[in-house]
């Protein structure tokens, strides 16, 4: 499918938006085998960002980000209430998530997502937790997070399962670059 007259590939998207109003009550997850670190990036460079973007989000058709030119990009990634953190496992960068805290009261999880080859080995769940722990240490009343059609099939009964609670559903289109 292609928007009219543009020539530009669009596909079809449903986004579901999810919210937490209060410290997740799971159980924590247990401690992942081998070496497991996560960090926050203090000012991610722009190619370190793109890497990790780009290879998460590859087969999920994350193309907001790619339409920033770099200095575009490193205002809004470099911002101290925009927050990346980085899993590692083994030494090697595993998975980011990226917590935007510029709306006041509101933390929003604007990426979040683990590298190919690290799907399905229980990192998932682990690096959420503490995402979402690391949200509720600043002052705020509220997390949300999103996620589409496009998505990883488990990434929506993992919101769920983690205590977000969907509150709006709309119908999208993401226009590939």
């Amino acid at each position: 499918m292609s928007a009219k007259g543009t020539g530009k590939r669009r596909l079809p998207m449903t986004v579901t938006f999810l919210e937490m109003n209060a410290k997740p009550a799971v159980l924590p997850p247990p401690q992942p085998k081998g070496k497991v670190a996560l960090l926050r990036c203090e000012k991610p460079s722009t190619h370190f960002y793109r890497y990790l973007y780009d290879t998460i989000g590859a087969d999920y058709y994350w193309v907001d980000r790619k339409r920033l030119d770099p200095d575009a990009l490193a205002a809004v990634i470099q911002d101290p209430l925009n927050r990346l953190y980085v899993l590692y496992t083994d030494g090697s960068p595993t998975g980011m998530a990226e917590l935007d805290l510029r709306k006041a009261g509101t933390a929003n999880i604007s990426y979040f997502g683990l590298m190919p080859e690290s799907i399905g080995k229980r990192l998932g769940y682990f690096f959420l937790y503490h995402t979402c722990m690391n949200a509720w240490l600043e002052p705020i009343q509220r997390l949300t997070i999103n996620t589409c059609t496009l998505d990883h099939p488990r990434a929506l009964p993992l919101y769920q399962r983690m205590g977000f609670s969907p509150y709006d559903r709309q119908e999208r289109f993401v226009e590939l670059l």
